[in-house]
C-alpha cells in the first residue's frame, strides 16, 4: 500500500503487474494480453505460432494483400512475414496469387481452410476466457460489459497507429 496524495487515499497494489497500482489500465491490460497470448491453442497437427496467427487474421481482414502491406500492417519485418507465411501457406492456410494487372505482384489470399482454421482458433482463445469471466462475481461481469464500449474504442485508436 502507498499514499498518493495528503487525504491519504490508499492505492492497492496488484501482485499481477508487479507491484504497479491495480487501477492502472495500461499495465493490466498489458498483462491481460500477455496471459492470452501465451494461451495460443494448438491447430492443424501443432502449435501455430502468434505471429502466424496474427497474419492469417490480417490475410482474411485485407485479402489480396502484398507481403509488404501486411508486414507493415502487423508492425513486422518483412523477412520474419515473409517466413510466416511460407509455414502457412504450407499449412494449407493461405495462396500466393499473382496479381492480374501487374504479373510481378504477389497477392496473399486466404484458402477455405485457413478461414476455418482462425475461426477455430479464435473459439478456443475464447474458451478460456469465458471460463474466467464465468468465475467472476456478477457485478464484476457487469462492469466489463459495461467497459467493451471503452476498449472498442481503445482498439480503434491503437489500430490506426501501427
Amino acid at each position: 500500500m502507498s499514499d498518493t496524495s495528503a487525504n491519504s487515499t490508499r492505492i492497492t497494489r496488484s501482485p499481477v503487474s508487479g507491484g504497479a497500482p491495480a487501477h492502472d489500465v495500461p499495465t493490466m491490460l498489458r498483462e491481460l494480453a500477455w496471459v492470452i497470448h501465451r494461451s495460443a491453442p494448438e491447430r492443424a497437427g501443432g502449435p501455430i505460432p502468434t505471429t502466424e496467427v496474427a497474419l492469417l487474421k490480417q490475410v482474411l481482414d485485407a485479402p489480396g494483400s502484398t507481403v509488404g502491406e501486411l508486414a507493415a500492417a502487423l508492425g513486422l519485418r518483412q523477412p520474419n512475414a515473409s517466413a510466416a507465411l511460407r509455414a502457412l501457406e504450407q499449412r494449407g492456410m493461405i495462396r500466393r496469387v499473382k496479381n492480374d494487372d501487374d504479373r510481378r505482384v504477389t497477392q496473399i489470399m486466404p484458402t477455405d481452410w485457413g478461414a476455418t482454421e482462425h475461426h477455430a482458433i479464435s473459439d478456443a482463445w475464447k474458451e478460456p476466457l469465458l471460463e474466467a469471466l464465468g468465475a467472476l462475481d456478477p457485478d464484476d461481469r457487469e462492469t466489463l460489459a459495461a467497459a467493451a464500449p471503452a476498449l472498442q474504442k481503445l482498439y480503434d485508436q491503437l489500430k490506426t497507429r501501427l
